[in-house]
């Protein structure tokens, strides 16, 4: 207890050169964020004001059809993504892990599509999957005249042809985290599941997944985080369309804020993707955080 105090003073020149950094992101992010919540609760509307109007913004908002759409949008696109991003990415790190040959090429390779930017990718994708010059035209110019995949205009499954073009993007990242996460096993597990007689895929599925908790946590909340984000692949893509079929609560937060000149609807529904955040952010902390202070002091 005598040596709490000098610990303090430890590394007291990174401490102070941190300072201005961390006024910074308090100013700039807390502070934005509060001004943020305050006004979603006036009724600011080209500029903000004031004038306490209490929930009507949010009322408006959930009684909004375009937002109750692009809610329902985000929760089947993110859940979707979620699970296809998390199983594949593992499913491809547990392939390199195999020492193959070129793992360092075809690693590049799939990583590759993340260092692209998500405008590029939507344009990308938005090319591949139009019905003269992509997918649907090529195989019907190979013969099959009858052959139909156009997604991108079916307000039915235009959410999977954006979820195409996400897998596309970030299954390399997920990839790259998983494969971290495997290389960090004892190579004494994989011995001793030999020398037992167990099956590879039972070692996988039994204990390296429990031992890879914290990575899976950890990529979890990276990609929820992303996909709450969700805009610049859905604008490139589709614009929102057909119809409102492709809309997300990030356009609903733009359209509103710099095109209707709403800010208090704007600051309202961006509100309530800084609470979706926030339940993903929160048991991620008490899970990473909370259960190592517990085990530090047990």
């Amino acid at each position: 207890m005598a040596s709490r105090p000098f610990y303090l003073f430890r590394n007291m020149m990174g401490k102070l050169a941190a300072i201005p950094m961390v006024l910074a992101v308090s100013f700039v992010f807390v502070g934005g964020t509060l001004w943020t919540v305050y006004h979603s609760f006036t009724s600011s509307r080209l500029l903000p004001r004031s004038d306490f109007v209490g929930l009507m913004q949010y009322e408006r908002l959930w009684s909004a059809n375009r937002w109750l759409v692009a809610i329902e949008n985000l929760m089947i696109f993110g859940t979707l993504s979620l699970i296809f991003t998390i199983v594949v990415g593992f499913l491809l790190a547990v392939l390199l892990d195999q020492k193959i040959r070129f793992e360092d090429t075809f690693r590049t390779i799939l990583l590759y599509p993340f260092a692209l930017s998500f405008v590029v990718t939507g344009l990308v994708w938005q090319w591949i999957l139009n019905p003269q010059f992509g997918i649907q035209g090529v195989v019907r110019g190979w013969g099959w005249e009858s052959f139909t995949f156009d997604p991108l205009n079916n307000p039915n499954i235009v959410l999977y042809g954006l979820l195409i073009a996400a897998l596309w993007q970030g299954t390399g990242f997920v990839m790259c985290l998983m494969l971290a996460g495997l290389r960090g096993i004892d190579d004494e597990i994989w011995k001793a599941s030999r020398v037992d007689g167990i099956p590879k895929w039972k070692t996988y599925l039994f204990i390296v997944v429990p031992m890879m908790r914290p990575v899976f946590i950890t990529t979890l909340v990276i990609v929820a985080s992303g996909i709450v984000r969700l805009y610049d692949l859905v604008v490139a893509q589709t614009s929102g369309g057909p119809g409102n079929a492709s809309q997300v609560p990030s356009m609903y937060v733009y359209d509103y804020m710099f095109q209707a000149q709403n800010l208090g609807q704007g600051f309202a529904a961006s509100t309530m993707m800084l609470l979706s955040v926030l339940i993903v952010l929160i048991p991620w902390a008490y899970l990473e955080f909370g259960n190592r202070k517990e085990r530090s002091n047990g």
